[in-house]
């Protein structure tokens, strides 16, 4: 009886655990605390840590323009047949009656209305004038993708088209992925799925195949552009590797800005036409219609915010860490007391905070005693036990100086020494396995005995006025 009990509380807490760690990708990690009041031997004093906003939905926030501006249906009215039936012709688009008209907006508001609300184009009626869109999502912010891109179609999906990105507000423009029913003909590209990519490949733009075929089938209707199996060739299948795909992201700033963007551009090229050739005498079958858009990410801070205001139709990071920027980007008025940094996911979990620090607290007196036992010489206040605490376990040396672990340095021990030598952090002979302060007792010993003398030092050392 206790041995079946015992099971059962074992397959309860198993199953626990694996909606636990099932639910963990979606949140993205942890990072979301900025600082925090820890107890030291001094006392109450702050813990900076790296944080970073939740993710959300961010087709809140944009901005959509659409090009030509005269795409929309409804200006004059217009009566669209359905492409898998031509004599099926009831679709009316009129703009000027709300019931009939479906202007952009439709593509971000509630999904689950019945009947369903959607943006619809006019019709190919210019063939065989090709029938194109740009729809263009600006956020004016620069954003982190951390889930899948969805749209899901209305109409058939579309038999070409591409997917780019801006990371400068729309002035330069990078395709994402290409989508066709045959990449070979539409975009001299061989056919491939995200499924075929590594880690290596894993920048490499692509053309599928696998979101243009059929027509307005029930579960044919959306076009991906997948984030979050990109994530996977680093983070597992579950995503429940984190750890490594936060230190990819950390080291490798090509694979950073590959999820970032300030724009999102879908240019529809080729609607569904059923595999058939076109129906010239019947051209009110062919439109684009999109019924929702799905951008999931964040605002960038630089890992220096864990918040993001919407105020006057515009995003900004509430900056922590002294820093200030729309992105967090640099350091506060007096607080330039070393250059600006972004922030750091290593080491896992809390990351470095890589904070600005005061330009001077106030001088502080070192003594440099003379051979007439004076001391002579002021500097500058670099580290203490509460602002400016040494990171990954270095240790403040007589408010001028941290004394840091072998594999850390700057000002603060706040860079991996392996940042600096060949293939970086990531590279075999990085010399950082762990990626955590060290904790050799051997070092330990140093660095307290080194505390120690200089304690004895300064008790030698003549007051100074």
């Amino acid at each position: 009886m206790r041995f079946h009990f015992a099971l059962t509380l074992q397959a309860l807490w198993t199953g626990v655990c694996q909606a636990a760690m099932q639910h963990y990708p979606a949140a993205w990690g942890h990072y979301d605390v900025c600082k925090s009041q820890i107890f030291s031997d001094e006392g109450l004093t702050w813990d900076y840590m790296a944080c970073q906003p939740e993710a959300a939905d961010m087709t809140q926030y944009l901005k959509v323009t659409l090009d030509p501006p005269n795409i929309t249906c409804g200006d004059p009215p217009e009566t669209y047949c359905a492409l898998e039936n031509p004599y099926m012709c009831n679709n009316e688009c009129d703009a000027t009656t709300e019931e009939l008209a479906h202007p952009p907006e439709l593509m971000f508001d509630i999904e689950g209305r019945n009947p369903t609300t959607f943006w619809q184009s006019t019709s190919w009626k210019k063939y065989p004038k090709a029938l194109l869109v740009n729809i263009t999502l600006s956020w004016n912010k620069t954003i982190e993708l951390t889930d899948d891109i969805v749209l899901t179609f209305e109409s058939g999906r579309p038999e070409q088209m591409v997917l780019e990105k801006s990371l400068d507000y729309g002035r330069t423009w990078q395709p994402y992925q290409f989508y066709a029913t045959d990449c070979l003909d539409a975009f001299t590209m061989e056919p491939k799925t995200v499924q075929d990519l590594t880690q290596h490949t894993l920048l490499d733009i692509i053309c599928t195949e696998d979101y243009s075929r059929g027509y307005v089938w029930k579960y044919d209707k959306t076009v991906r552009f997948e984030i979050k199996d990109r994530f996977a060739l680093f983070a597992g299948p579950r995503l429940h590797n984190m750890a490594s795909l936060y230190g990819q992201l950390d080291t490798t700033k090509n694979l950073r800005d590959f999820f970032t963007i300030t724009d999102l551009r879908i240019r529809l090229l080729r609607p569904a036409t059923g595999a058939t050739m076109v129906d010239e005498n019947n051209l009110s079958r062919y439109f684009y219609a999109i019924s929702d858009i799905k951008v999931q990410g964040r605002c960038k801070c630089n890992l220096h915010a864990n918040s993001c205001v919407y105020d006057k139709e515009k995003l900004s990071c509430e900056c922590e860490h002294n820093t200030t920027g729309p992105d967090c980007g640099r350091c506060k008025k007096n607080y330039q007391g070393r250059a600006w940094s972004a922030g750091s996911y290593l080491p896992i979990p809390k990351g470095t905070a890589n904070i600005c620090i005061p330009n001077n607290i106030g001088p502080v007196i070192r003594p440099n005693v003379s051979s007439l036992g004076v001391a002579n010489r002021k500097e500058a206040r670099v580290c203490d036990n509460e602002l400016l605490r040494c990171q990954n376990g270095g240790v403040c040396v007589n408010n001028v100086r941290c004394s840091c672990p072998s594999d850390y340095s700057g000002l603060l021990c706040e860079k991996p020494r392996c940042e600096s030598e060949l293939g970086g952090c990531g590279g075999p002979n990085s010399g950082q396995a762990p990626l955590t302060p060290p904790s050799s007792p051997r070092l330990l010993l140093l660095l307290l005995l080194l505390g120690s003398a200089l304690r004895r030092e300064a008790s030698c050392w003549p007051a100074v006025l």
